[in-house]
Order: structure tokens, then sequence, then C-alpha cells
């Protein structure tokens, strides 16, 4: 079982960044599919954006051309690029590790998006 170690959640103005990173906790192969999924009150989870083993990215339409997400290989950490922030932004967010079919959960950083 692999821990995910989460950082860079908090509050930041409309139209701001943010970098959320997303670090396993031990020794992991490189070719696994990561991801962020967020969670609004009152909404049920969603992907926001995905990075497979092999560097391909799939984005959120709500996100495109906002969000990048990218992967360190030598330190296997998965980083979420926010910028131009907008108060519907604001959720949960949570990394996946998919190893398989086993998924991995982060615990889930807050991010709040308000004047």
């Amino acid at each position: 079982q692999v821990q995910l170690v989460e950082s860079g959640g908090g509050l930041v103005q409309p139209g701001g960044s943010l970098r959320l990173s997303c670090a396993p906790s031990g020794s992991i192969g490189r070719f696994y599919d990561m991801g962020w999924y967020r969670q609004a009150p009152g909404k049920q989870r969603e992907l926001v954006a995905a990075i497979t083993g092999g560097g391909s990215t799939n984005y959120a339409d709500s996100v495109k051309g906002r969000f990048t997400i990218s992967r360190d290989n030598a330190k296997n950490t998965v980083y979420l690029q926010m910028n131009s922030l907008k108060p519907e932004d604001t959720a949960v967010y949570y990394c996946n590790l998919r190893i398989a079919t086993m998924s991995n959960w982060g615990q889930g950083t807050q991010v709040t998006v308000s004047s």
C-alpha cells in the first residue's frame, strides 16, 4: 500500500494561482497513472486532470487552458498548477494513484478561491 502526501492547498484570490503536489511516501515504479480529483460541497467527486505513466494528459473541460498537470519522474511526484482560479474551483482536491486495479487516495487538500 502506498501513502500519498499532498500539499499546496490554501486560500487564493480569484485570478490567482496555486500549485498542488502529491508525493508517494514509498518506493514505487514509474509507469503508473496519477490524477487529481475534486469534490465541492453537495457535489460528487470529479476528475480534474490526469497523467498516464507514459505522460499523456487529460483535463476536465472546466479547467482546460487554466490547469496543468505534470510529473517529476525522478521524484515520482505529480503536480497540479492552477492558474486563473475562479470561485467555482473551490473544493477539496484529492490525489489519486492507480496501481493495476487498486486506487490509492490522498487525504485531500482544501482549495478556496475567494476575495
